[in-house]
């Protein structure tokens, strides 16, 4: 099981590719640096909140999990 630090960090790790993306494509739309970067913060800070969350759900849902042996030699 992830602990929530690993969640948490790749929550993060995986939003900064996506706020690069974002920023670039919302730049290529508006041409104005600076609603780019508020339209890719915004959009990486709720994405963030909601991947942990989602990672978090999942550790929950047994679906596709394989249990470890109770004891190993």
């Amino acid at each position: 099981m992830d602990s929530h630090a690993r969640s948490l960090f790749k929550a993060v790790t995986w939003r900064v590719g996506g706020l690069l993306v974002t920023t670039a494509v919302a730049w290529v739309l508006t041409r104005r640096m600076d609603i780019a970067a508020a339209i890719g913060l915004a959009d990486s800070l709720v994405k963030v909140v909601a991947f942990y969350a989602h990672e978090r759900l999942w550790l929950r849902i047994r679906f596709g999990q394989v249990r470890p042996p109770d004891y190993q030699v």
